[in-house]
């Protein structure tokens, strides 16, 4: 459970709205009711109809499904990086966050007051990227100065440093968040340690009117087009219609969405667009105690995916047995798979596949 979306947003945006019906979520979990380490931290599962589908199969006691952190980082606002609101608080946690969802006002409302007199979304983007941009650059001076130093003995790797970040800082001071600059992973090796906020993935969420589901008004428009010059994605969302999803018995939701005109809700979309910004996927197991879906990295090798289970299994990793959910619903049953020669064994080189249902063979 150790990566995290951090939600930031202006004041009256309807972040609070949008972490709740989160929360409201995780608190029905079977698996991760709402987390109490902190009030602003819950934990939720990932919606994957591929849990019920294989339990449709393969008959099993309970269904885990793979979970995300969600952290609401309060006191954003204009100034936050010279420590106005809760600034420092918020930048320590946004910190510790692997990537940012951005709630993003895209409704009028005579009810609710925007912060700053009117609804503009590129205009409250850019208050915001403005001091993710700031804090990122007193961050990088510092380590500019200390490498500076380093670099007078003509160190080459301190040279290589300074030059790093002189440049990440004159990208900052353009008003550019690092992310969108095309470092080398020999550049961005010399800036992960410094936690720098806009280098982390970013996932804009626009929070739309009850009769903008769809998010097709100009003012989403604007969203996805700032979005696509900066290389972050969007998901629209109305708040306050999730967060009424979230309020009803769930026997009540079905009828519910069909009157909105959903299919589900959209925390789900917004749940599963933040996994997929983690660069995150997930494989199976599956047995009569139970089916789980387990985290790993897109591009991990089958031992990484045997070590997320226990880490004795990543160096006991002899081989994997490996099917996938499509040949499961084709064939009915593993041993129908086993016998149509369509369960693989794969060794330590093998990178695993979404969809994958894998058997680890585990030596001491």
């Amino acid at each position: 459970m150790g990566l995290a979306c951090g939600i930031v947003g202006l004041p009256n945006v309807g972040k609070s709205t949008i972490f709740n019906a989160i929360t409201a979520a995780g608190a029905e979990s079977a698996n991760y009711p709402f987390c109490t380490i902190e009030p602003n931290i819950g934990v939720v599962d990932v919606p994957d109809s591929n849990l019920e589908l294989i339990r449709g199969f393969i008959a099993s006691e309970r269904i885990i499904p793979a979970s995300l952190k969600i952290v609401d980082i309060a006191g954003l606002v204009k100034g936050a990086s010279q420590g106005e609101g809760l600034g420092n608080k918020f930048l320590g946690n946004i910190k510790e966050c692997d990537a940012i969802l951005h709630v993003v006002r895209c409704f009028e409302s005579g009810d609710i007051i925007h912060v700053s007199g009117s609804v503009d979304p590129v205009r409250d983007i850019e208050v915001i990227e403005l001091e993710l941009g700031l804090a990122d650059l007193d961050t990088v001076e510092r380590a500019a100065d200390r490498a500076a130093k380093k670099a007078r003995a003509m160190d080459k790797d301190a040279m290589f440093e300074k030059d790093v970040l002189e440049r990440a800082k004159a990208w900052l001071e353009a008003g550019k968040q690092l992310r969108t600059h095309p470092w080398t992973p020999q550049e961005a090796a010399v800036l992960y340690p410094l936690f720098l906020i806009t280098m982390k993935p970013v996932l804009f969420v626009a929070n739309v009117a009850d009769t903008d589901l769809d998010g097709k008004s100009p003012l989403v428009d604007k969203v996805r087009a700032h979005a696509a010059a900066t290389g972050a994605e969007v998901v629209a969302l109305s708040g306050a219609i999730e967060g009424e999803i979230m309020g009803l018995d769930p026997a009540d939701r079905s009828a519910f969405l069909a009157d909105m005109g959903l299919t589900e809700p959209g925390l789900h979309r917004l749940i599963r667009s933040a996994y997929h910004l983690l660069g995150l996927q997930v494989y199976y197991t599956a047995g009569p105690k139970e089916i789980r879906a387990w985290t790993i990295h897109k591009g991990d090798t089958a031992p990484k995916a045997a070590g997320v289970i226990h880490t004795d299994f990543e160096k006991g990793f002899i081989r994997a047995e490996i099917y996938s959910v499509d040949e499961l619903v084709q064939y009915k049953s593993e041993s129908a798979i086993k016998a149509a020669g369509k369960l693989r064994s794969e060794g330590r080189e093998y990178v695993m596949r979404p969809n994958d249902i894998c058997h680890f063979l585990i030596g001491k």
